[in-house]
């Protein structure tokens, strides 16, 4: 077990592979670092593969006090200096995405270049009228998830968010077990997340100056708010491809590892000098 200060808060963390590029995978919502198990076998024959619980979830320390997606991104930052990780490929899935997106237009200089997907970052869609039924029905099920929460009804919560928000209706019996308990345990940070205004906040003006490579993917089985999300994205960042995953959706490197790990290495491959 392995742990790291940064910014006075402990951090779980784990290294795996041998290979001289470093490749830091930064978890969603709720989740984990086991979050990536299924992918870090084979991304660690290619890379040097950190993978963390954010502050707040699982084995890393859990600060008392209302925290903010500005501390996600700057442990981010921390913990790739800390391990000496930089430049680094910087992978994002959901929140994770997020966060990497707001440290890339702070501290390019820590990226080689970046994989996200779908990041919610659903403030993106509030300028389009034709989208904001979709916004409000987003906000709502967040709002309703963060009030079960909040009286104490963690596994109610759970569900409703992976059935309404995350993954769509049917699919929390799909979740493994143990995925569901780490999940309920972290329950507490999201509400955490659903009280910071700037949890959905993000100007695309900041993308507009990196120029290093830049990947999105999006699951064609996603629920529907996070395409447009994705289209905003790419068309604010200079160098972005955009790579739609058959059959996927939310979680792809949990339901499609092989195929997502195949997408990571054919494009980091392509733009490694």
């Amino acid at each position: 077990m392995a742990t790291a200060e940064v910014n006075g808060v402990q951090l779980f963390y784990e290294l795996n592979g041998t290979g001289a590029v470093p490749l830091v995978l930064v978890h969603g919502s709720w989740d984990s670092h086991h979050d990536w198990d299924l992918v870090v076998p084979r991304l660690a024959d290619a890379f040097r593969v950190l993978t963390y619980d954010r502050r707040g979830h699982s084995q890393s320390e859990r600060p008392t006090g209302q925290g903010s997606v500005r501390e996600d991104v700057a442990d981010l930052a921390a913990l790739i200096e800390h391990l000496g990780l930089m430049p680094a490929w910087v992978v994002g899935n959901s929140f994770g995405a997020s966060i990497a997106l707001r440290l890339l237009s702070e501290r390019s200089d820590l990226f080689r270049g970046i994989i996200v997907h779908e990041p919610p970052l659903f403030s993106l869609l509030a300028d389009d009228p034709s989208l904001l039924p979709m916004l409000e029905d987003v906000q709502r099920n967040i709002r309703s998830v963060a009030e079960r929460i909040a009286i104490g009804d963690h596994v109610g919560a759970t569900e409703q968010f992976v059935e309404t928000v995350a993954l769509g209706p049917g699919t929390w019996v799909t979740v493994p077990p143990n995925i569901q308990q780490g999940m309920i345990e972290n329950a507490p940070t999201f509400l955490d997340e659903a009280n910071d205004p700037d949890q959905f906040a993000f100007d695309l003006d900041w993308l507009s100056s990196f120029s290093k490579p830049a990947l999105l993917t999006l699951g064609d089985q996603s629920p529907a708010p996070f395409a447009p999300v994705v289209t905003q994205l790419s068309g604010a960042l200079p160098h972005a491809e955009v790579v739609t995953l058959l059959g996927a959706g939310h979680v792809p490197h949990a339901t499609h590892p092989d195929a997502y790990v195949d997408v990571i290495i054919e494009f980091t491959r392509r733009h490694t000098a």
